[in-house]
């Protein structure tokens, strides 16, 4: 009886073992007749794309399915690579001491475009803290309406991006309202870059956003007056102030530029004696704005204008009016965006200018 069922058993595994040869031969005949007229199939598809994108998608996971399942076995016992000496990369890794080359990871200080939280720790007072993120002291006091100077271990405390006010818009309420609101220039709500605003026409904004407001204040600030540039005719090397008005921007690392505002839109002087290289009429951006090659390795621009008088070629004198204060592009109101570069790359034009 014993050897009976073992007879059965053998024939049994015969008969299994005779049909996985038969469906595997059928299947590779088949994918031989599918490479061969597939590019039908695919003329057809092309043709009706999108009528059979889904049934297809059905029967090619079936297939690829049925094929995974027949072709695993063949492909485990095919494998004859002794893998018993393999050493997998990761252990080459995990030995290879960075140190010994000197190489070391840098995390790039990115720009923070929002307000983040943070957890007093020991020793920390207002202005360290003012310090540690680049903010100024009552920046931090308004955004966490701190009456004092002392702060407790586990204090958490709201950072905002850029020394200034974080603001939320009520009905009603536009740049200008809030910038006037915190003793600001609307343009440097227009200047930061991560202030969002539904329509970049008009910088309308949404009630219920959160506004940053640079250099915003809630206490009264002294206005500083640009003087009236001198005209001179000649380079000197220096660079002189471009126009007369309100500085109502300085530098900062969104906007390394001075704005100068001046609501009777006066004539903007060639900062120093150069070439015009650039003079674009623009919509956005920069608006209508000209660029000089002073032959130094610098370079002045001047955004916004109202008109401009000069052409791309002219070579234009220290002191000589090139066109007139504006606002045009992203501009919320009349004044003059300079810029100073030295060798392409926009410097503080503060220093510079005499």
């Amino acid at each position: 009886m014993k050897h009976v069922f073992e007879l059965v058993s053998e024939d049994i595994h015969a008969w299994i073992r005779g049909w996985y040869i038969y469906i595997e031969k059928k299947l590779h005949h088949f994918g031989i007749r599918f490479e061969a007229q597939k590019s039908i199939l695919v003329e057809i598809l092309i043709a009706r794309r999108g009528t059979y994108q889904r049934p297809f998608l059905h029967f090619s996971l079936g297939v690829l399915f049925v094929v995974g399942v027949m072709s695993a076995p063949i492909l485990a016992s095919s494998t004859t690579a002794n893998t018993s000496d393999f050493t997998p990369p990761s252990a080459v890794l995990t030995s290879l001491d960075m140190a010994e080359y000197g190489v070391q990871t840098e995390i790039s200080q990115k720009p923070r475009d929002q307000v983040i939280s943070y957890e007093v720790q020991k020793g920390d007072t207002l202005s360290t803290i003012a310090e540690k993120f680049g903010v100024s002291v009552d920046t931090i006091k308004w955004a966490n309406d701190i009456r004092s100077d002392n702060l407790r271990i586990g204090q958490e405390v709201k950072i905002p991006p850029v020394t200034g006010v974080v603001h939320k818009v009520r009905e009603g309420e536009n740049i200008y309202t809030i910038a006037k609101k915190y003793k600001t220039d609307a343009q440097k709500i227009v200047n930061f870059p991560f202030n969002e605003f539904s329509d970049l026409d008009t910088f309308a904004l949404q009630i219920g956003q959160t506004l940053i407001v640079p250099d915003g204040v809630i206490a009264e600030a002294p206005a500083i007056i640009a003087p009236a540039p001198p005209v001179i005719v000649g380079g000197t090397g220096q660079f002189q102030w471009p126009t007369n008005g309100l500085i109502t921007q300085y530098p900062i690392w969104y906007h390394m530029a001075v704005d100068i505002a001046n609501s009777s839109a006066p004539g903007i002087a060639a900062s120093d004696k150069g070439t015009v290289v650039l003079v674009q009429y623009l919509r956005y951006g920069y608006g209508q704005h000209v660029m000089i090659d002073h032959g130094n390795g610098f370079t002045t621009l001047y955004g916004h204008m109202s008109n401009i008088y000069v052409n791309v070629g002219d070579v234009v004198s220290r002191g000589q009016v090139i066109g007139r204060m504006g606002s045009t592009g992203r501009s919320s109101g009349i004044h003059l965006h300079f810029e100073i570069r030295k060798n392409g790359v926009t410097i503080n034009p503060l220093p510079m200018l005499k």
